[in-house]
Formats: C-alpha cells, structure tokens, sequence
C-alpha cells in the first residue's frame, strides 16, 4: 500500500512503570519493524522524549522555555539512540540523524542523504525535533514527512485505537472515527497533533493514520492498507 512511511512514536510508548525505557517494548517494536521494512517498505521515525523530558514540564521547574524545549529536544535523541540499538540488535540496518548537531553520535540532519539511506534500505531516525524551540515533535514529523516525501504518517498511539469525538477514558460512549479532513481536526479542536503539524500535513496532501501501537502487528497492517485506526487525509475519503 505505502512504498515509504513515517513512523511517529511517542517517548512514552516505549517506557513502562518500571523502565523509562522497556528493554521488552523496544524488541517488540523492532521486530515489527523488521517485518515491514522486509516487506520492501522504506521506513523513517521521529519520536518523542516525553518519558524523559517534556518542554511543559520543564517550564513548571522554573526554567525558560527555550531551555526546556532544547532539554526535550535531547530526551528524543536518547529514545533515538535507543531504537537504533534495538533495531540493529534485529539486523536492522538504521542512521539516526539529529537536527542538533553531535557528531559522536548521530549524523546532521541532511534530507538528501536522509533520502539515499532510505533507498539503500536503511531505516532512518530523526533526533531532536526540528533544531528549535516552540515546536513540537508532531510539527516534526510532518516536516519530515513532506521533506522526505513519505507516502503516509503512521501515529503510533499508546493505548488508543484512533480519533475519538469525546475522550474515551472519560466517557465509554465515546464514537471513533473511520476518517476525518485535516479541516475536521482543525474546527472540531480534535486533540491528535497541534495545529502546526495538522496545517503542515494539509498543506503538503500528507495522509496520517492514528492507532495503538500495543495490539501487535498493527504497524504491518497499516502498512499493508488493512482499515485500523482512523485515517485523516486532506479530502474527504466518502
């Protein structure tokens, strides 16, 4: 179904209550991995830092805000780091490139040879959001994605089959959708990613698709067109 995909995991998809970062979680995400990127399919990741640092909760210390955000910005290259072993561990091939600079231990961000990894079968990951404060790691991943012109976002939710219209573990009533416009997302104030990314996907006919990253196969199935989740395009699928 997608030749190239963007996979967009959250920092607290990967930890539990006992580990900020799962050794568990980490092989099971990488050997699902694997299994699409075997398939042929060229795969890209940007992940969050949120089970280390958060820039909000920074600002709550009493720090400034472009402090926070940059201390976020490194919690996501540690989860890079983190995936990249647990990849390669899988025989995986993989590159981490970072929008900060550190040589030791990433490549800079270069979208050319982000692009050449990828057609030589490598899977890439991107560190440390956009480079700079006030955006978000989902503003970062619709970046990517229109840069490295990827087929489809892939937002691997933890615990949450899709988009709801009310929140679902506040209210067991509450209806998920099939699919939706990136302008339903935008009038409706649907929580998925904030209005940056959203207008950003838009703009650039970036196709997501929203589902729990816990039911196993899921990334597969995504991939291969099977219906999870809810699927946000810029026109309307009816």
């Amino acid at each position: 179904m997608y030749k190239r995909i963007l996979l967009k995991l959250s920092g607290e998809a990967l930890s539990s209550h006992q580990h900020q970062l799962d050794p568990v979680i980490l092989a099971n995400l990488a050997a699902e991995i694997k299994e699409v990127h075997e398939l042929g399919v060229e795969v890209a990741i940007v992940v969050g830092g949120g089970n280390f640092m958060r820039g909000k909760i920074a600002e709550t210390m009493g720090i400034d805000r472009v402090q926070a955000d940059y201390m976020g910005m490194l919690a996501t290259v540690i989860n890079a780091m983190a995936i990249q072993g647990a990849l390669e561990k899988q025989q995986v091939p993989t590159r981490v490139q970072t929008a900060i600079e550190m040589s030791k231990v990433a490549e800079p961000f270069i979208v050319r040879r982000a692009i050449r990894h990828l057609e030589k079968g490598r899977v890439v990951i991107f560190g440390a959001g956009t480079g700079s404060p006030y955006f978000s790691t989902d503003t970062t991943a619709a970046l990517r994605a229109s840069e490295i012109k990827a087929d489809v976002i892939l937002m691997a939710k933890n615990g949450v089959d899709g988009v709801y219209d009310q929140d679902p573990k506040l209210n067991p009533e509450a209806v998920m959708y099939s699919s939706l416009t990136y302008m339903d997302l935008l009038q409706q104030g649907l929580g998925v990613m904030d209005s940056t990314a959203t207008s950003m996907c838009m703009d650039n006919n970036v196709d997501l698709i929203v589902f729990n990253m816990n039911e196993c196969g899921n990334i597969k199935k995504a991939v291969c067109g099977e219906i999870i989740g809810t699927k946000i395009t810029k026109e309307s699928q009816l």
